[in-house]
């Protein structure tokens, strides 16, 4: 990303969310167009996948706090094409280089009476630290990849190990990364080996681009690499073995620390962010930590009390005591049958009792349950209800 690329594009735009959304609106709004326009789903589409990257960069600065402040600052002092003095600066235009800034300026004060503080603004979204103009040339770290992986319901609650296919930019293999085909690269003579150059943008200021000659890598090919013509990079796929925690949830995201794309001339690797979606199942449910399961059970059950033997996911059944005169809908615990928790413990499983009327009976039932019905025939179980709606 360069400077003129962070202060001029719109990420709001990009994800389609206002300048004041909340951390889940943008959340969801990414997640929505990243399943839209992923590679994955758009196999050989180069729109989508240039889509797909420009969505994944503006989540990574708007998805962290952090970055998202140091966005709207800069875009506040220099979104604008113009730089303007603070209390107690020089008055009048500036022509300086915004390297300068990111570099943090050398003896305390830059000009107009501003501090190198401003390099700390920017360090966290270019991974600067405040180093000098010859940054481009030192280890750069690896992208961050995202992927998508669907679950069973089981595989969710117990965790399981996954294959994931990924694609991404590492070091030419073909040149070790050098972009030279004899792998002896010259520095650039227009940038100097910065792999960025000045250019003037009106308001008495100056803008740093990337060399246009050496595509910002500070570095010329003299006999560029046919694989990666003088890039120093090729499209590379891998299959990963990726373990999925037990009890995520779907549409969580998962972050694997150093497992995304390889870095530049030994910087350390990008992290791989994994969208967890979970397939139902035909038995159980899921809230939050615990599970859910209806159960049937019969009038007489119901009405007198009694065992009942319930499933359980992965284990064996338990035994469950109705006592006498359960309600249709009662929820009954089975502690510990639950989805695993972050500290290892299990929630659990809320049984829900479905009183089963049948729908054929033979006529000793039939005889027995309309002795029931003249038993209880003073018994009106709806008068509270008509009481209830008169007095309202």
């Amino acid at each position: 990303m360069s400077t003129k690329d962070f202060i001029e594009k719109d990420y709001y735009k990009v994800l389609g969310v206002p300048k004041d959304a909340t951390e889940a609106e943008i959340k969801k709004a990414y997640r929505k167009l990243a399943r839209e326009f992923h590679p994955d789903a758009n196999k050989g589409n180069v729109k989508a996948e240039e889509r797909f990257k420009e969505i994944s960069e503006a989540n990574d600065v708007l998805g962290d706090p952090k970055k998202r402040k140091e966005y709207d600052e800069a875009r506040a002092l220099f979104g604008n094409g113009g730089f303007r003095p603070g209390p107690g600066g020089a008055g009048g235009s500036f022509n300086f280089d915004l390297g300068d800034l990111f570099g943090g300026a050398q003896g305390g004060q830059g000009a107009g009476g501003f501090g190198g503080g401003l390099g700390d603004v920017f360090g966290g979204l270019f991974n600067r630290g405040g180093a000098g103009p010859g940054t481009r040339t030192q280890p750069r770290r690896g992208q961050d990849i995202e992927s998508e992986v669907t679950l069973s319901f089981t595989e969710a609650i117990e965790g399981a190990t996954v294959p994931l296919r990924m694609s991404s930019q590492s070091p030419c293999k073909a040149c070790s990364g050098t972009g030279d085909k004899n792998g002896t690269p010259r520095v650039c003579p227009t940038c100097v080996g910065t792999g960025q150059v000045a250019r003037g943008s009106g308001g008495g200021f100056s803008l740093t681009d990337p060399c246009p000659d050496c595509k910002g890598r500070g570095l010329i090919a003299e006999t560029p690499c046919d694989v990666c013509k003088g890039s120093g990079r090729a499209k590379s796929s891998r299959t990963m073995q990726v373990r999925i925690p037990a009890g995520v949830s779907d549409g969580q995201r998962i972050r694997l620390r150093g497992k995304g794309a390889p870095g530049e001339r030994g910087g350390p690797a990008g992290d791989l962010y994994v969208v967890v979606h979970v397939d139902s199942h035909p038995v159980f449910g899921r809230k939050d930590d615990n599970l859910t399961v209806t159960v049937p059970v019969t009038f007489t059950e119901a009405a007198l009390g009694g065992e009942v033997r319930v499933p359980t996911l992965g284990g064996p059944p338990v035994t469950l005591k109705l006592p006498p005169g359960t309600p249709n809908g009662r929820t009954m615990r089975a502690r510990g049958k639950g989805a695993v928790r972050k500290d290892g413990t299990r929630g659990d499983l809320l049984v829900t009792v479905e009183v089963s009327v049948p729908k054929d009976l033979t006529g000793k039932a039939r005889d027995a349950l309309e002795a029931y019905r003249e038993a209880t025939a003073g018994e009106d179980p709806r008068a509270e209800l008509f009481q209830a709606a008169k007095g309202a």
